[in-house]
């Protein structure tokens, strides 16, 4: 068996940066820190920054007053902003500049006497965040949702999306809108997240060599899903797994060739337990497909700076 690697995979500057803000925390201001929601997508850091002291909690009730709160990489509305304040907790915010910019990006185009559709999954942590900073939104993320829109003769309409979106998808949706919408104006598709992109496009180019692919990434994990959807899009069977442990020997009868990749908030850890099964199993021979090397990086709260 061979093994192709995508490239990139696996943790991006948002999700590396959420991770370094409780793990500094943690040592600025010793243990228990509160985390409001999953500061990411993925057991294993859950689990990981719990046993070093790390709450996750998901309401703000339950952290104490005057408690030192962190806010996910999924951000939150000005109102749990407020809410926060409210109960004199020393926040500090996670959440991943990219999504910030969506926010920011949907509330200016209220100011501007839009209404805001939002591409993206109802109650996912991310559109609930951007939604509630909005007084009238619409969530679509299927044909139908947009079909069921108002009329749009008297009214402005602009969009943002969820960053972790399938880029094929939203461009489906989008070509939609328009068409329902010939007025409506948003950011340009390209600007969905960097990391989202480069995964998605790393996962179809492995998809063309391979038999089977891979995903490595949470239930819960929107850009794991998608990235296994990709690869079905493909016409290249495709499963996404948590780890090694999920993996099953049937999947693999007759296949000579697997392409891996991982969610953006998938530890390399996970990745390197898949790889390890694989090798013991199947004495797979790894090699690692070119693809766009990443070297963003996001500053830390000043806060948590020097």
């Amino acid at each position: 068996m061979k093994i192709l690697l995508a490239q990139p995979r696996g943790f991006c500057a948002g999700v590396v940066r959420a991770i370094d803000i409780v793990d500094k925390a943690l040592e600025r201001y010793g243990a228990p820190v509160y985390v409001l929601h999953e500061i990411v997508h993925n057991q294993k850091v859950l689990a990981d920054l719990t046993a070093k002291g790390a709450i996750f909690v998901e309401t703000l009730e339950e952290i104490p007053l005057g408690a030192h709160a962190i806010f996910s990489a999924h951000g939150v509305s000005k109102v749990v902003v407020g809410n926060a304040q409210q109960r004199q907790l020393q926040i500090l915010d996670a959440s991943c500049p990219l999504v910030t910019k969506v926010h920011l990006q949907s509330q200016q185009y209220e100011k501007e006497g839009y209404e805001v559709i939002v591409i993206g999954h109802q109650g996912h942590p991310e559109v609930d965040g951007i939604c509630g900073n909005l007084k009238k939104f619409h969530v679509v993320d299927c044909i139908e949702d947009i079909n069921a829109l108002p009329d749009a003769a008297d009214k402005r309409y602009a969009y943002v999306t969820q960053t972790t979106l399938s880029i094929d998808d939203t461009r489906a949706l989008l070509d939609a809108l328009i068409l329902k919408i010939p007025t409506i104006t948003g950011p340009d598709i390209k600007d969905i997240c960097y990391a989202t992109q480069n995964r998605q496009n790393a996962v179809k180019s492995i998809a063309d060599q391979v038999e089977l692919v891979l995903i490595i990434g949470a239930d819960n994990s929107s850009n794991s899903n998608r990235l296994k959807e990709v690869a079905s899009a493909k016409n290249v069977t495709a499963y996404r797994i948590q780890s090694a442990a999920e993996l099953q020997s049937a999947w693999f009868d007759g296949v000579s060739m697997v392409g891996i990749s991982a969610g953006a908030s998938t530890p390399e850890e996970l990745v390197t337990g898949v790889i390890t099964e694989l090798q013991q199993k199947f004495k797979a021979e790894v090699s690692l497909h070119p693809g766009v090397e990443e070297t963003i990086q996001f500053r830390l709260p000043r806060q948590l700076l020097d």
